[in-house]
């Protein structure tokens, strides 16, 4: 169904698909998921393996910063793998332990898509093997950075082996950035589809200049006077986040939040009322900044 190539996934499909590593940048919502997961299932696919596997040895891993992202890579995984034999799995924080542990020690699993502090956990307690990695990619990897996972990530890398093949994805080439990935690929091609300091071309923006006591009360005006039926709407803090939610109930709204504070049940549920229609603001600290993925 794929009807034309976005240029992140031209070049992405371009270099790495004939074996190259790469650091690409790109903004989120420009395709950057399938062409890496593309790529890492026609990897997996032409060079089958030719010796015996033990269930908690994937072939490739993807890390992503936060849980929705890596349960939302997981899925497109799982649609882009459907005519294939490969096997999809993600260990986040904050879902059942002991079912993702089971499934570890039971099942040959081929892609593995995680977050940091819980891939560890399993590396840890030797549910989880990483020196058949064959594939890594890191996605949103400047987040992964602000979020203080830069000691994670080179624990990971260390119990991989120095042989594969990888991809750094990240919306700004930083300096932080730039030293990870010399320490990560080798020779790596540099993807750049991100004009620099650019914002998405596909949204129209508009700037309404308020006091801050009035803000929440503009919101709810906007919202009842321009009949917004699903708006995400971004705060500094979880208290924040919160605090406007109860507002905007208060004002016949209804509205959730998600951030770092809430349940992983409350966080899924949140998102999943809030695709479906049921939630018609979802307030959200940065956690749902990047790559979620919301029709409308």
């Amino acid at each position: 169904g794929f009807q034309y190539c976005p240029p992140i996934q031209a070049e992405v499909l371009t270099h790495p698909l004939a074996g190259a590593d790469a650091i690409g940048r790109a903004q989120t919502g420009t395709g950057k998921t399938a062409a890496f997961l593309i790529t890492v299932i026609n990897d997996l696919l032409k060079h089958p393996i030719d010796v015996q596997r033990f269930a908690g040895e994937p072939r490739a891993l993807i890390v992503a910063p936060t849980r929705e992202l890596a349960m939302q890579i997981e899925k497109d995984a799982k649609v882009l793998a459907k005519h294939t034999d490969l096997q999809v799995m993600s260990v986040v924080g904050g879902m059942n332990f002991n079912r993702q542990q089971e499934r570890l020690q039971n099942k040959l699993i081929d892609i593995l898509v995680a977050t940091p502090g819980r891939l560890l956990d399993f590396a840890k307690r030797r549910d989880l093997w990483l020196d058949r990695v064959e594939f890594l990619v890191l996605d949103e990897a400047d987040r992964m950075l602000d979020m203080g996972f830069i000691h994670d990530i080179k624990r990971i890398i260390s119990l991989m082996p120095k042989k594969r093949q990888n991809l750094l994805f990240s919306a700004t080439f930083s300096d932080d950035i730039r030293h990870l990935a010399r320490g990560l690929l080798n020779n790596p091609v540099e993807i750049d589809v991100a004009p620099q300091n650019t914002t998405a071309t596909k949204v129209e923006q508009k700037i309404h200049p308020v006091d801050k006591g009035r803000k929440a009360a503009l919101l709810s005006h906007l919202i009842h006077s321009e009949g917004w039926h699903q708006a995400l709407v971004f705060s500094r803090t979880k208290h924040g986040a919160n605090k406007l939610v109860k507002l905007l109930e208060r004002d016949s709204i209804h509205a959730a939040a998600i951030h770092g504070n809430k349940s992983q049940a409350q966080r899924t549920k949140a998102l999943a009322e809030f695709k479906k229609g049921k939630i018609q603001i979802l307030v959200a600290t940065d956690i749902a900044a990047r790559g979620i993925d919301i029709d409308q």
